[in-house]
């Protein structure tokens, strides 16, 4: 009975080192994140802080990346400038942070043609870390691997602002 305990405990400890160490929820205290760049024709992703680069990424983008999103289902991700304007820690895609599109004048443009901007547009991880994902396969937001949003979700707040370029 002893060897049992022993062994039960010992699984119990190692258990909760793992949910330690194994949280998605990172931690980062170094110079804030003042500004995020998206280069979407050369696939980067870049955190500065003013105008020095802390961090940069391979990035995935829409399924039809060319061009600034005009209305929802066009595959597009946006071009412009955006913020930062919330989080989703239980995100279908690990994490991710919401980017302020559509504007006013997105939402203009889509109506002039009779459409729908669309919306919820992220910077996320990976709905399934073990699949290898096909270059811009997203429905317009920006993904990361699982271990890089968990850095990104740490570094960029709220209202941060986003330039994504074409």
């Amino acid at each position: 009975m002893r060897r049992r305990e022993l062994m039960l405990g010992t699984a119990a400890l190692m258990s909760l080192g793992a949910c330690a160490t194994g949280s998605k929820f990172k931690r980062y205290s170094g110079p804030e994140v003042t500004f995020v760049v998206v280069n979407k024709g050369a696939r980067r992703m870049h955190l500065l802080h003013n105008e020095t680069a802390l961090r940069s990424y391979d990035i995935h983008l829409g399924f039809a990346p060319v061009g600034h999103k005009q209305f929802e289902g066009d595959g597009k991700t946006p071009e412009g400038l955006y913020r930062i304007d919330r989080r989703n820690p239980n995100s279908d895609f690990h994490l991710s942070l919401g980017i302020s599109y559509p504007n006013v004048n997105d939402y203009a443009a889509a109506k002039a043609v009779g459409k729908s901007p669309g919306g919820d547009i992220f910077i996320h991880g990976q709905k399934s870390p073990f699949r290898k994902d096909e270059p811009d396969w997203t429905w317009g937001c920006i993904a990361v691997t699982n271990p890089e949003i968990e850095e990104i979700y740490a570094m960029v707040q709220n209202d941060t602002l986003i330039q994504l370029n074409a």
